[in-house]
């Protein structure tokens, strides 16, 4: 059984795909190439990657589109790259779900440490077990989100922050280490960033416009998973840990305000 991580590279450029497989097959990564978004597309189908790199620019499909598509099957990290390095590309290639971004030219060695990044981020899943909030149950172990035994459809990027809320389920999560999870370290100031997020994840999981529902605002401090009345399954000793009002706050009094919306972000009145 061959233990190598698999790396699909999509670009249209020949030389872009050879030199990005020579160097994360140098770095021990497996590598399949693709010339197309739909290539991408059957390639990934076929062989199931670890992760994905995409270039935004291809004849056929785009790298959001091919994004799109793939999350669409299951949540599979993605790397995009592209030509385009303002900070307002980015942004929208990482507010799509992006996991990171690396603008060309690029040296190979800072895209392989981007690649090793990602895919950290991706298998450092913090504690197994099921989290259950009324109707709605949180697989840890399976990565699945379902209400009433009916799947709830999540980004990689919502799953990431519902999975780290509900690993620490009744415990304050700060700021900074939720955007350092999830985002990376890089990222760990863009509260209204985060903000955003926690408010899709807020809808996800049925709260209304304006609502918190069970994920709890601490003003300037962090969210926390609250579980209250439910309770988690696991196989570690702490999963039945202390509840919100307990232990892991603290003492702190949780903020009313329900976090901004995403279309509204500006919403939040919260400062860091």
């Amino acid at each position: 059984m061959n233990n190598q991580l698999l790396v699909l590279v999509a670009d249209d450029e020949p030389r872009i795909t050879k030199l990005v497989a020579l160097t994360l097959h140098d770095e021990g990564f497996r590598v399949v190439t693709a010339n197309s978004g739909e290539e991408a597309l059957r390639k990934a189908e076929e062989v199931r990657p670890d992760i994905v790199l995409l270039d935004i620019v291809m004849p056929d499909l785009d790298g959001i589109e091919v994004m799109r598509q793939l999350r669409e099957w299951r949540p599979v990290p993605v790397i995009l790259l592209t030509a385009k390095g303002s900070t307002a590309d980015k942004a929208k290639g990482l507010d799509l779900g992006a996991d990171d971004y690396v603008a060309k030219p690029f040296h190979p060695d800072e895209l392989a440490a981007r690649v090793r990044a990602v895919l950290r981020r991706a298998a450092g899943s913090p504690g197994a077990g099921v989290v259950r909030l009324g109707d709605i149950e949180i697989d840890l172990e399976r990565r699945l989100v379902t209400r009433n035994g009916e799947l709830i459809s999540l980004s990689r990027t919502e799953w990431l922050l519902l999975q780290h809320l509900a690993a620490n389920a009744g415990r304050v999560v700060l700021h900074t280490e939720l955007l350092t999870k999830v985002w990376g370290p890089e990222y760990r100031d863009d509260l209204q960033y985060l903000r955003v997020w926690i408010s899709r994840v807020r809808r996800k999981l049925g709260a209304a416009p304006g609502e918190p529902g069970p994920i709890t605002t601490f003003q300037g401090i962090g969210y926390v998973l609250d579980i209250e009345g439910a309770r988690q399954v696991s196989a570690s000793p702490s999963a039945d840990g202390p509840r919100p009002d307990t232990a892991g706050t603290g003492g702190m009094m949780p903020s009313s305000d329900a976090g901004a919306s995403a279309a509204q972000p500006q919403a939040v009145a919260h400062t860091s």
